[in-house]
């Protein structure tokens, strides 16, 4: 990809991923808290694991519904020999020749895939908590190490949804390159390189996994794992130690560096 369109090919669409995410991450978190304060209906905040996945599952609904579009948008301009030109190019032609509501076909498949992985994450993060942090206090190694921890298990879960999720958000450029009623993905085989055959369009969450079963079996549904994987894990480190640090800072709490 490097080679043919540009070093700096593999990172198009970051800056549309970027703009969504601080207010999608601020719901995220506030929704989190606020419900895991409702759900453990005590003072022990972050020991109760029901009360964890709870209320990681309302705050995945908020931060969805605005990282949803953006992920759309971001994956389109990042596919290979991609037909938009940037991400207002893609934003025109989407909602002339398919209709903005196109960029939220993935939501719910997006939320059968990310209300677990939150669901596993939030209450990973919080175990590993329980056995490197108990008292909750600030403790940056502890955040960096639980957030990984808690990033590359709940990603390692839902990888197959997340192909499935990528199929429907990219398979309209792959319509227009060909020209016909299917879409070209990819497809692999031991001792073989990458092909690409024709498959029946994805509507939903079912037929996607229809067509990527098709194409490449139950290996297909992990296509993708250790770069996910390894993306996740300094991804989750990174946001929890930030979180961690402001939410000490603003509580007044002391911050031990």
């Amino acid at each position: 990809m490097m080679a043919n369109e540009g070093f700096f090919r593999p990172v198009r669409g970051m800056h549309v991923v970027a703009s969504a995410a601080g207010p999608a991450h601020a719901l995220y978190f506030s929704c989190y808290e606020r419900m895991k304060l409702l759900f453990s209906g005590s003072s022990q905040v972050g020991h109760n694991p029901i009360a964890n996945g709870l209320a990681g599952c309302f705050a995945t609904l908020f931060h969805d519904a605005l990282m949803v579009p953006a992920d759309a948008i971001k994956q389109r301009l990042q596919i290979y020999a991609s037909p938009y030109a940037g991400a207002i190019d893609c934003l025109q032609k989407i909602r002339q020749r398919e209709g903005l509501s196109v960029l939220y076909r993935s939501y719910t498949t997006q939320l059968t895939m990310n209300i677990p992985f939150h669901s596993v994450h939030l209450v990973t993060y919080e175990l590993l908590q329980d056995y490197l942090n108990y008292a909750r206090t600030y403790d940056p190694l502890s955040h960096v190490i639980s957030g990984a921890g808690a990033g590359a298990i709940a990603s390692a879960v839902t990888t197959p949804l997340d192909v499935c999720k990528t199929l429907l958000n990219t398979q309209e450029c792959c319509l227009a390159s060909t020209g016909g009623p299917t879409c070209s993905v990819p497809r692999g085989s031991p001792g073989t390189s990458m092909n690409t055959v024709a498959t029946q369009e994805a509507r939903g969450l079912i037929t996607a996994i229809r067509v990527i079963y098709m194409q490449g079996g139950i290996p297909a549904f992990f296509k993708g794992l250790t770069p996910r994987v390894l993306y996740q894990m300094p991804s989750t480190a990174v946001a929890w130690s930030c979180y961690e640090f402001f939410k000490h800072s603003f509580a007044g709490k002391p911050t031990i560096l």
